[in-house]
Parts: C-alpha cells; structure tokens; sequence
C-alpha cells in the first residue's frame, strides 16, 4: 500500500500480490533454464558430432588435417652426384652457392658400388615430425599459409639445435645454417628471395627444375612413412636400361 491508503485504492500497477511475483519470477526462471538447456543440449550434441566425425576419419584422413600438401622424391639409382639440386637450393635461399647451405643433401660413398654409392636426402615433411615437437620457441612451425610445409621461423630460433638432434633421420632434415646461426629445412621453395617464382607445394621447386636427369619429383600425395619405401622411387624410363641402368 502507498501512503497508507487501502488495498481497494492502490492500482494495480503500483503494486502486485506476492502471489503474482512469484508466479512472474517463475515464469522468467523457467524460460532461462529451459533456453540455456537447449543451449548446452546443441554444444553437446555439436562436441558428439565431431567426436563422431574424428571416429569415422580413416587413418591418411586425420594425417591429412595438418599434412604438407607437398613432398619430394627421389630416385637415387638415377642421380649422377653432380649436386646442382644443392647448388641451386643454396643459391635462391641464400644467394650464394654453398653446398652447405643446401637444404637437400647428397651423400656419396666412394668405399661402396652402385647403388649404395650414393643417396639423396631431402627433407621429408614428416606427418609427426620429431624436428617440430622438440623445438622449444616454437620456431620450427607448420605453415598453414603455404600448404602446410615445415619450416623455421628465423625470428624465433634461438639456435639451440633441438630440431637438428631431434630429427630422426641422418643426415638430419633439419640443417644448421652457419652464416646465421639459425636452423634451417626445406620449405618446397615456399620463401626464396633469390629467385623469383612461385614456389612452394602449389609452384616450383629449385631442385626439381635443375635436375638434368630427373631423379627429383614433387609430388602431393602422402608417401608411406615407414623408412624410405615412399620416398626412394623408381623415376627411370624403359630409354635409362639402354645405357645400362636397371629400370626396376
């Protein structure tokens, strides 16, 4: 009641029974958790789709999710040793040729015979790289703006040399750069100051293009993972056995 007048005289807006507050504070309760219910009911059902999807994804597609969308392979029976692929990766990364500033390796021994002479080592974009997981300023990254690729972020490398002892591979993928004294890999040419085209997964690579026998080939598709079946292959044609080289 206001200023003491009866119930008779107070309007109904100026005043409301406990009844109605009641009534009124239930309804406005009710609506609150029956629409933040529905709200937590479709996240819930959302997150089980995803669990659901993430459950019927074969194997290659999970990898797929932050696969590089570009690898190198490479037919060591038909390499000739002549390390222009090396000169070349050296040359438009770093603008001078320097076999050791090459992100592809090759490795000759003079002790052994043909075919176990020789052999190419390019970095494998690996689908768990063991490079990226030991890299402690997060420098070695996977570069979603450019398919994926793995590479060093010279700004934050540190220069401790986690991800070339950490690369399960010999030589490691991953190469000291010298000059710098940073970490370097192989980045499909994705950032090449010193020559100008585009590179990357969806360009051109320096070591394909040199190559004057071929025994280098991008490709896009996974290689098998396990030693070096996927990605030692066979890029001879039926004309290599006419000068003597087997093309099996």
């Amino acid at each position: 009641m206001k200023n003491g007048g009866s119930p008779e005289e107070t309007g109904p807006d100026e005043n409301i029974s406990r009844k109605e507050f009641f009534l009124q504070t239930g309804r406005i309760v009710t609506g609150t958790i029956v629409y933040f219910s529905f709200l937590s009911e479709t996240s819930r059902a959302e997150d089980a789709q995803d669990v659901q999807t993430k459950l019927t994804m074969t194997e290659e597609e999970r990898a797929r999710i932050l696969a590089s969308d570009g690898y190198l392979l490479v037919d060591p029976k038909k390499c000739q040793g002549c390390m222009t692929c090396m000169l070349a990766c050296s040359l438009v990364h770093e603008g001078e040729v320097n076999l050791s500033l090459s992100r592809i390796q090759i490795l000759q021994n003079s002790f052994s015979e043909y075919p176990d002479d020789l052999s190419i080592e390019p970095c494998r974009q690996c689908i768990s790289p063991t490079c990226l997981e030991a890299c402690p300023t997060g420098a070695l990254h996977i570069d979603r703006k450019n398919g994926n690729v793995r590479r060093v972020d010279e700004e934050k490398c540190i220069g401790c040399m986690a991800c070339v002892y950490a690369c399960a591979f010999e030589p490691s993928r991953a190469i000291w750069n010298h000059r710098k004294n940073r970490s370097m890999t192989c980045d499909l040419c994705a950032d090449t100051p010193f020559w100008e085209v585009e590179g990357g997964p969806g360009g051109r690579q320096a070591c394909v293009s040199v190559c004057p026998v071929g025994a280098i080939r991008f490709t896009g598709d996974i290689p098998v993972q396990q030693g070096n079946a996927g990605y030692d292959v066979n890029l001879r044609g039926r004309g290599w056995k006419k000068i003597g080289y087997p093309t099996d």
